[in-house]
């Protein structure tokens, strides 16, 4: 070997040495950065026997990056889930303790909590009718089940308006993401079609991907220039070289019975019940799935509670042979002429109320309830107790067994076609503590598939202080023994040229 090529070898040393000195710095200083990758400088010999740094890359693993998008989304559609299922199970924060002679009072502001207390209230004003106290207490057990009920529709509604909002804030935010994602993907395949470092490039457009899972569902494919393509889990594109239109109009408000708009790509619906491709995951499909179904159908057990009231303590034409129509009794709606069909019962829990003529605030009469004639006081048509005898009791029985007595409701509610009003407003109850309980499960089950992932994928991919600083070591070692090589090597030159 001539004295030159060692030189040159020196010199190429020196500068590969550099070049990944400067990489392990660099690693060494992100150790806490999120979502960092391990670079790492790969070194080939060149044609005179040196050393040169060809490429700077990372540390990659494509399926445990998958799994924290994957992990994320679910978890960010659980969290959505069980926060407004949370909600509403404020709303049936029910306690029950042995505080009267009739039986278990109920204490809380559930539909079923206070129709036990009706009940209770009823079974009393029975035992004792010529009490006007009993009378009145009866009437405001059923004013607070009617408020129960008013007030479980409106959380409803507020729920599903949180859930708009939610949607809307998540459509921004992933219409947001996709433009930060555009650049980054850009700086990929330029730099790649340079020959220049992408690394740090990768690294941020990873990171944006995870944070799109959040929001949505997604899945990713590189092409062989390194351009990344992005689909909703239900396969709709997001990204592909350009950024796809995510669409979403707010519904400010959402009455019983009104859907909300659905989220578009490029126009093609991907929530609603009207989506070919509806996403499964990420926040914004636990909003839609949120706003679009469960509350909904909690709403529509809400209504069925109020006409099965309505229909149950309604009135009847006393008269043999009976020709009039039955009537709204104690529980009615405003201007309502007749009674609800249990098929068309939306927007009843919102309106119920109690019939005024019953309610003494409103001037009414509250021994209506024991005598009947609620529906229309002006007529004996409807009138139970004939006599006016303060010691009737018969209409008063007929309302406590209504309660426990079986009657038809709509199956839509998804609690059955058939039941006591006690028995469905107590399958309500259980039906929105069992949704909000699994919801609360799978989020915290799927939140901790995303750290383990997530910490996963760091161990896999992150940076090992103490790997790190070993190579630096190693480098500062090759770097002296490069230099001590120099110092032989122009030893030799200055004999030679003293020689000469």
């Amino acid at each position: 070997m001539s004295l030159s090529a060692a030189f040159n070898i020196i010199s190429s040393s020196f500068a590969a040495n550099s070049q990944q000195t400067a990489v392990v710095s660099n690693n060494i200083a992100n150790v806490n950065t999120p979502g960092y990758s391990r670079q790492i400088a790969n070194v080939v010999t060149n044609s005179y026997g040196g050393a040169d740094v060809v490429s700077v890359t990372r540390e990659a693993n494509a399926a445990l990056t998958e799994q924290v998008s994957t992990s994320t989304a679910q978890a960010a559609a659980q969290q959505a889930i069980s926060d407004g299922l949370a909600t509403l199970a404020q709303t049936i924060s029910d306690s029950s303790s042995a505080s009267t002679t009739s039986g278990a009072d109920q204490n809380g502001t559930s539909p079923s909590a206070m129709l036990a207390n009706l009940q209770s209230a009823l079974t009393t004003y029975e035992a004792s009718p010529s009490s006007s106290s009993a009378a009145d207490a009866a009437v405001t057990a059923a004013q607070n089940l009617a408020s129960s009920l008013n007030s479980g529709s409106a959380a409803v509604a507020s729920v599903r308006e949180q859930a708009d909002q939610d949607m809307a804030s998540s459509v921004a935010t992933i219409n947001s993401l996709l433009s930060q994602f555009t650049a980054a993907n850009n700086a990929v395949v330029t730099g790649l079609q340079a020959g220049t470092s992408v690394a740090s490039a990768e690294d941020q457009r990873d990171s944006i991907v995870t944070q799109l899972s959040q929001q949505i569902g997604v899945s990713t494919t590189t092409a062989g220039n390194g351009s990344m393509s992005i689909y909703t889990d239900s396969g709709v594109t997001l990204f592909q070289d350009t950024p796809r239109a995510v669409s979403f109009t707010p519904t400010p408000t959402l009455v019983d019975g009104q859907s909300g708009s659905p989220v578009t790509v490029d126009g093609v619906p991907i929530t609603g019940s009207n989506s070919p491709m509806p996403i499964q995951s990420g926040a914004l499909a636990g909003y839609a799935a949120l706003r679009d179904t469960l509350a909904p159908q909690y709403e529509g057990q809400l209504d069925q509670i109020a006409g099965g009231l309505i229909n149950a303590f309604a009135e009847g034409d006393q008269n043999t042979p009976a020709t009039l129509p039955s009537l709204p009794g104690l529980f009615t709606t405003p201007g309502a002429t007749g009674l609800p069909s249990m098929s068309a019962a939306t927007g009843l829990a919102a309106a119920i109320e109690v019939n005024p003529n019953v309610d003494p605030s409103q001037g009414g009469d509250a021994t209506l309830l024991r005598d009947g004639g609620i529906s229309d006081p002006g007529s004996s048509a409807y009138t139970y107790n004939s006599t006016g005898a303060a010691s009737y009791t018969g209409r008063l029985q007929q309302l406590v067994s209504a309660i426990g007595a079986t009657q038809s409701f709509a199956p839509s509610a998804g609690l059955g076609a058939s039941a006591s009003l006690t028995g469905y407003a107590n399958a309500s109850v259980s039906w929105l503590q069992g949704e909000n309980s699994q919801a609360n499960t799978a989020s915290s089950y799927q939140s901790a598939l995303a750290t383990q992932a997530t910490s996963a994928l760091s161990n896999a991919t992150g940076v090992n202080l103490d790997a790190e600083m070993t190579n630096m070591l190693n480098l500062e070692n090759s770097y002296a023994s490069s230099a001590k090589l120099l110092t032989t090597v122009n030893s030799m030159f200055s004999a030679l040229l003293d020689a000469a």
